[in-house]
């Protein structure tokens, strides 16, 4: 069982207290305190650090940890360019990155896709297009050429191939049935945030089911906050998705898991999740000292892995 950290990198952390300087020591501090894995977010709409860039600052600030992006928006970049770019960040952490992916939430993304010239109808469609263009270009047989359904080169320069045969893993950060069989059949790995465990649970199923012995790592996006008062935990994580997405946490429960309480019940909560192998971690607090006792908190998870999250998936299962 793999533990990550989603970082504090966007708009409303860095108008917090947040610096740039701070959350690479966040990172840092997470990695001695036995996290497996450092992630970022991408978007336009929310105004965060770009997480290529902070990922590559993380690559030689950082030694051991996985970095990850949850999730990148590819159709928000030169699909060439940025196969280019994770190509060279891999090679720069040594191997050590994992590209979350995604197709832009409905109500949310159209504005950022069309700011860069994308339509958002055939998004999915072009995803899936860029990131087998990716692997064609990572795959050391130099294509020159690339027809899909979206995208279509018929010159392709050299990239620089990443330190990992083939490149990075790529896991689909979406839960819609479609998104279950396409990855099941193409994508590495999958990132989902569903709030009921028993939606998780089937779904892992039909990837199975498409994957026909093929590898696929089952990982989840879990919003948390500590705390050993429910009212207060609650509040805190009201406050939070009040303040990152403008709408009430009875809304956003009811898209993404949210959990509180005392580190032990959030471990049985992420139990409950059967099959999951990586679970990502963000922590629903803005500011610098809070989230950073928070962290030192939630490094139970890392550091006991067999007293809490074992024995909460084999009560589960």
């Amino acid at each position: 069982m793999d533990i990550g950290l989603l970082l504090p990198a966007g708009r409303a952390q860095l108008e917090s207290g947040w610096t740039a300087r701070s959350i690479i020591d966040t990172a840092i501090t997470a990695e001695r305190l036995g996290f497996d894995s450092i992630w970022t977010g991408d978007s336009i709409v929310r105004a965060r650090i770009e997480p290529l860039t902070l990922l590559a600052t993380l690559a030689t600030a950082t030694e051991r940890v996985t970095l990850g992006t949850a999730a990148l928006l590819p159709a928000l970049r030169d699909p060439v360019l940025a196969a280019n770019a994770i190509a060279s960040l891999d090679l720069l952490s040594g191997g050590r990155l994992i590209v979350g992916v995604g197709a832009g939430f409905p109500g949310l993304s159209e504005p950022e896709f069309a700011l860069t010239g994308v339509s958002f109808r055939t998004r999915v469609s072009r995803l899936d297009d860029i990131v087998t263009l990716w692997k064609q270009l990572w795959s050391g047989t130099d294509p020159t050429v690339f027809h899909g359904r979206c995208l279509h080169y018929d010159w392709l320069p050299p990239t620089p191939q990443p330190d990992r045969p083939g490149g990075p893993p790529v896991w689909l950060a979406s839960a819609t049935s479609g998104a279950l069989v396409r990855a099941g059949r193409m994508y590495d790995g999958w990132l989902p945030y569903p709030p009921d465990p028993a939606t998780f649970i089937d779904g892992l199923a039909v990837i199975k089911g498409h994957a026909n012995g093929r590898p696929v790592t089952p990982a989840l996006f879990a919003t948390v906050y500590v705390d050993d008062d429910p009212d207060r935990g609650r509040q805190a994580l009201q406050h939070y998705c009040e303040t990152t997405y403008r709408l009430p946490l009875e809304t956003v429960s009811q898209i993404q898991v949210m959990i509180t309480g005392p580190v032990e019940q959030i471990a049985a909560e992420l139990g409950r999740y059967a099959g999951v192998e990586h679970i990502l971690l963000r922590i629903a607090e803005l500011r610098p000292d809070p989230f950073t006792e928070q962290l030192s908190e939630l490094a139970a998870l890392t550091n006991c892995p067999a007293t809490l999250l074992n024995r909460s998936l084999s009560q589960s299962v």
